[in-house]
C-alpha cells in the first residue's frame, strides 16, 4: 500500500501550527498512522546552521544570500528523508509543518527582479528534489494571508527560544521581506501548479476563522474526502520529536516558531 505525503506551507501568521495540529487530528480520526515532522529541526544537528543564520550569526540574509541558505534548510530536510521514506513504505501518511515550498517563498524574497526570482526557484526545486533527492509530497497545501495582514499577526506573537529574546528573526523584521516572500509563494505557485493547492486565509481582507481554514484544508485532501473515524479507538501517530532518529528534537513549544 503505497504511503501519502502532506505538506503544510503557508506566509507568515497564517496559522500553521494551529492547523497543523486540526489536520493531525482529523487524519487520525480517519484511521490514519501519521509521522509528523517540523521543518526546520531546531535543536537536531541538521538545523545548527539554519539556527545559526536565522540568529543572525553569519550577516543579514542579504549578505549570506538565497543560493547558500537554502543549502542550510535542504540539508535538513535530507536528514529526516529516511525517516519519511520508512513511512511512506509502510503505507503511513507523513504530515509536514513546511517543506521545500519554504525555501522557494523566504530565498525568493530576495531577489525583486521577477525573470530571475523564478530561475532560483526552479533552481531549488532541481536542487531539493533532483539533486538531494529528498521524498516529493503527493501535495502541498498553501496558507495564503497578505503580507500586510501578516505581519500584524506576527506582531502578537510572544517570544520565541530559538531567538533569545526576540520576537522576530532576521525574516519577519523586515516588512518588506514578507511582502517579497509573498510574492515569492505565489510565483512557485504559478511555476509548479501541479504541486500546490492553495487556499486564502483573507479573502476579502478579514482573516477567516480557524474551524473555516480548517474545513477548506480537508476539503482540498483526497486522503480524506471518503473516509470515516475509526470506531476501535484512535489510531497511533507517531514523530519525529519522539522516535529515536529524532530523539535530540526540541521541545514541542518550538512548534510555535516562524520555519523558514
Amino acid at each position: 500500500m503505497k504511503g501519502y505525503f502532506v505538506v503544510l506551507e503557508g506566509t507568515d501568521g497564517s496559522g500553521k501550527t494551529e492547523q497543523f495540529k486540526l489536520l493531525l487530528r482529523a487524519l487520525k480520526q480517519a484511521g490514519k498512522k501519521v509521522l509528523t515532522v517540523d521543518f526546520p529541526q531546531y535543536g537536531k544537528p541538521s538545523a545548527y546552521y539554519v539556527e545559526q543564520y536565522l540568529h543572525g550569526v553569519y550577516g543579514t540574509w542579504q549578505e549570506v544570500g538565497p543560493k547558500l541558505a537554502s543549502a542550510f534548510y535542504a540539508l535538513d530536510r535530507i536528514d529526516a528523508a529516511r525517516a519519511i521514506r520508512a513511512h511512506l513504505a509502510k503505507g503511513g501518511v507523513v504530515l509536514a509543518n513546511r517543506y521545500v515550498g519554504s525555501n522557494m517563498g523566504h530565498q525568493g524574497a530576495k531577489i525583486k527582479n521577477t525573470v530571475k526570482r523564478r530561475e532560483l526557484l526552479k533552481w531549488i526545486y532541481d536542487f531539493e528534489y533532483n539533486i538531494c533527492r529528498i521524498p516529493k509530497p503527493d501535495i502541498n497545501i498553501f496558507l495564503h494571508v497578505p503580507s500586510r495582514i501578516s505581519y500584524k499577526l506576527i506582531s502578537r506573537k510572544g517570544e520565541r527560544a530559538y531567538l533569545k529574546g526576540k520576537k522576530r528573526d532576521i525574516h519577519e523584521a523586515d516588512f518588506n521581506h514578507l511582502k517579497q516572500a509573498e510574492a515569492s509563494y505565489q510565483d512557485a505557485v504559478r511555476l509548479f501548479p501541479r504541486d500546490f493547492k492553495v487556499i486564502e486565509c483573507a479573502p476579502d481582507g478579514k482573516l477567516l476563522s480557524i474551524e473555516s481554514i480548517h474545513q477548506e484544508v480537508t476539503r482540498r485532501l483526497p486522503l480524506l474526502a471518503h473516509s470515516r473515524a475509526a470506531s476501535d479507538g484512535a489510531p497511533r501517530s507517531v514523530s519525529l520529536r519522539s522516535s529515536a532518529f529524532g530523539r535530540n528534537r526540541a521541545r514541542s513549544d518550538r512548534r510555535t516558531r516562524s520555519k523558514r
